[in-house]
This record gives structure tokens, C-alpha cells and sequence, in this order.
């Protein structure tokens, strides 16, 4: 290495390149932040390291980090790769020491979601107990009915609402703005709860509402429609994807709709179709039922 790595120093670099340059998400910015500061203990050091040194210590860390989780383990390890690269890219390593951390493989698994008998048991639960919050159903028509992250949900604001066209315009992962059609239900919820709450800033009121509030509020009201399994918002973001797949939608559009940054992302939901698929054939196919 041409010269020492001085470590807090370019750790505060790369954070700071991750935030204004790459437009980070704070939350993301945090974990990249705790990850380093577990793997490398630079807070209040001076230390200037050698490319091995570097290395040495990033794969003490990974070993101490061996009782967690793969899914943890594995961001902790793109981490890792991330700043390392970016060390790279900057001339301040003379090799890109990414190349040497392996992130753990971690089993795909099958997003959870509601079927659509589910989805309607729930949507009607909130008409049929009348002493159930508006502001439930709005959340619920939000997140299924648009799509949306739960944080999105959470922090949106009227400005973002446009009920004559029937969109909104959030502001996503990465501070990408992307336009989410509704459907028409979901507009006029959104115009009585609007009439309803008051002129606020913001959709749940006058400040954001509150992420752990939502979880308990969804999780309330798949108790309320006895599901069998606990509710929670991704479920209900991951079952607006899944229905929109099996009654046609390809996915370029949903990718759009769900602001994904790659296809990749929006990929998982194709096992969606497996049984419809199944279903078709049978019904369709000259071999199938016998005939």
C-alpha cells in the first residue's frame, strides 16, 4: 500500500460518500456506521493500518460475527465488501480487498402474503366492527391497495396525494420519487379520512406516524379477520405484488409500482403464478382432466 490507511478517518469518508454521493438511506447509513465500528473498534483511534492489517481484522470480526444469523451476517459482510471497494476505487488500497470477503449464502425464501379471500376478510373486518379507527383502514388501503413501504405509508403528505388523478407520489428507498396509481376505493377513503382528521401535513396527522404504531395497527387488524398467522405490513405490500402478478400485470410494471431499483428484486414474486399456472393447464391443456 502506497501509504497507511488511517482508518476513522476514511470510515468517516465513506460513510459520508455513502450518504451524499449514493444517497443512502439514514437507516442503511446507521448500519453501515454499526457494522463498521464492530468490525474495525476505530472510535477516538488515530490507527493507521496495512492492507493485511485490514483484512486480518475485517475477518476477526466476521468470525466473532458467527453465532448471528445468515441474513445478518451477510449484510454485515456486504458491508464490508462495500467499504472495501470503495477503498479501492479511491487509491487508497492497492488491492481490492473486497475480493476477499465471501458473504454467507442465505436461503431465498418465499415472500409472505395474503391470499385474496385473506386480503378481502381483512378490508371488510373494518366496515363490520364500527368502533374501529378510520385511520386503520386507511393504512390498510395504503399498503394493499398502493403498495406502498410501510415507512412510505407512514411519512406521506397530502401535497404527495393527488385524489382527481388518482395518485400519489412518494419519495422511496434512495430518495427516489416514483407515481403509484390507486384504486378508486382507496381515493375515497383517503377523501373521508381527509374531510375527517383535519387539514394536517401529513396523512396520519400532524406529524409522521409512528412505524411501530403501524406494525401493531396491521397486526390488530389481521387479528380482527382471524388470520391464522400474525399480519404485518410487508405482507400486505407483498400481497398487493402477488395479485397484481397472477391477474396479469408483467413485471416492468410492477417494478415501477414497487419502486425496485433493479428486476432482480421484483423477480421473486414469478413463483407467485406456479399454481394459477397449474390451474391453467389443467383446465386448458387437451391432456388435462383426462380428456
Amino acid at each position: 500500500m502506497a501509504k497507511p490507511f488511517k482508518l476513522a478517518e476514511n470510515i468517516d469518508k465513506y460513510l459520508k460518500f455513502m450518504t451524499f454521493v449514493k444517497s443512502a438511506s439514514p437507516l442503511t447509513i446507521k448500519h453501515y456506521s454499526l457494522d463498521l465500528k464492530q468490525a474495525f473498534n476505530y472510535e477516538n483511534s488515530s490507527a493507521s493500518l496495512s492492507e493485511a492489517e485490514l483484512l486480518a481484522t475485517a475477518r476477526r470480526a466476521f468470525n466473532q460475527w458467527a453465532h448471528l444469523s445468515l441474513a445478518s451476517r451477510n449484510r454485515k459482510a456486504a458491508t464490508l465488501k462495500s467499504f472495501f471497494s470503495w477503498a479501492f476505487d479511491e487509491s487508497l488500497t492497492e488491492r481490492d480487498l473486497s475480493l476477499q470477503i465471501t458473504c454467507p449464502k442465505v436461503p431465498k425464501k418465499l415472500p409472505h402474503f395474503l391470499s385474496v379471500d385473506e386480503a378481502l376478510a381483512v378490508f371488510k373486518s373494518f366496515d363490520s366492527d364500527k368502533e374501529v379507527p378510520l385511520k386503520e383502514k386507511v393504512l390498510f388501503l395504503l399498503l394493499y391497495g398502493g403498495g406502498l413501504r410501510v415507512s412510505e405509508a407512514c411519512n406521506l403528505k397530502w401535497s404527495e396525494v393527488f385524489m382527481a388523478q388518482k395518485i400519489l407520489r412518494v419519495t422511496g428507498k434512495g430518495s427516489k420519487e416514483r407515481v403509484i396509481a390507486l384504486p378508486t376505493l382507496t381515493v375515497q377513503v383517503l377523501h373521508t379520512w381527509k374531510k375527517e382528521s383535519g387539514f394536517n401535513e401529513f396523512v396520519f396527522g400532524e406529524e409522521p406516524l409512528n412505524p411501530r404504531t403501524a406494525y401493531d395497527m396491521v397486526k390488530l387488524s389481521g387479528q380482527r379477520a382471524g388470520l391464522l398467522k400474525p399480519l404485518h405490513p410487508h405482507a400486505l405490500r407483498h400481497s398487493f405484488a402477488t395479485h397484481l402478478l397472477s391477474s396479469g400485470a408483467n413485471l416492468r410494471t410492477l417494478q415501477e409500482l414497487l419502486g425496485h431499483e433493479s428486476l432482480q428484486a421484483t423477480e421473486k414474486y414469478t413463483h407467485l403464478g406456479i399454481d394459477q399456472l397449474a390451474r391453467t393447464l389443467e383446465n386448458l391443456h387437451p391432456l388435462g382432466k383426462g380428456k
